[in-house]
């Protein structure tokens, strides 16, 4: 995704889209490149940048969401663990609840927001360090963000269920003011590393 932005940040074209045909014994064929593909090139596939699109061989039916699903299964059975626990369990509980169809523009919104901001500031510590990134603190950033973004996703459900009490206005309010307050110092740190980079002697 974020060498797809760089292309069409620099100008560049986009490539067209690969039409995948998954077949009835699960087998991913590749229309362009005319051969067979895993997960595993599929998931370098989106790293890359490449957009593409799968479709069911027999019926004709979109399934790219089922099977970028599959790739996210497969990647944390690795142990990649990117998605913590009390994220899946908030992102589970909001399947059937009245807010359900806000939540998938709210994370393709998020989720931009934090490729956006991650590239930004790998290119402002790129740029004063010559190429190397010594900085161990970016993960740490990576993990605040997350973190905010957990909180955030624990605002969507202001409607209580039956097993929930009704929630408290003023709670939900702090909790605004904390993750509003969070995202302001994501900002300041970004603009430190700037304002670094921009100070390294040459």
């Amino acid at each position: 995704m974020a060498e797809q932005a760089k292309r069409q940040a620099g100008g560049e074209q986009a490539l067209p889209s690969v039409v995948i045909k998954k077949y009835a014994n699960r087998r991913l064929y590749n229309t362009e490149a005319s051969s067979y593909v895993t997960l595993e090139d599929l998931a370098a596939m989106v790293r890359a940048g490449r957009d593409f699109a799968v479709y069911d061989a027999k019926s004709g039916d979109d399934i790219t969401r089922a099977v970028l699903t599959q790739i996210i299964v497969e990647e944390e059975s690795k142990g990649q663990n990117l998605l913590p626990i009390p994220f899946l369990r908030q992102l589970i509980g909001l399947y059937g609840d009245s807010v359900q169809s806000l939540v998938p523009r709210y994370l393709e919104f998020a989720m931009g927001s934090f490729a956006r901001q991650q590239e930004q500031m790998r290119q402002s510590v790129e740029q004063a360090m010559g190429g190397f990134n010594p900085f161990g603190g970016l993960e740490e950033v990576g993990k605040q963000n997350m973190a905010m973004m957990e909180r955030a996703m624990s605002l969507f459900s202001p409607f209580p269920r039956k097993d929930q009490a009704n929630p408290s206005s003023s709670r939900d309010q702090d909790e605004l003011e904390r993750l509003r307050a969070e995202l302001a110092t994501a900002r300041e740190q970004l603009a430190r590393l700037r304002e670094g980079a921009g100070n390294e002697p040459g």
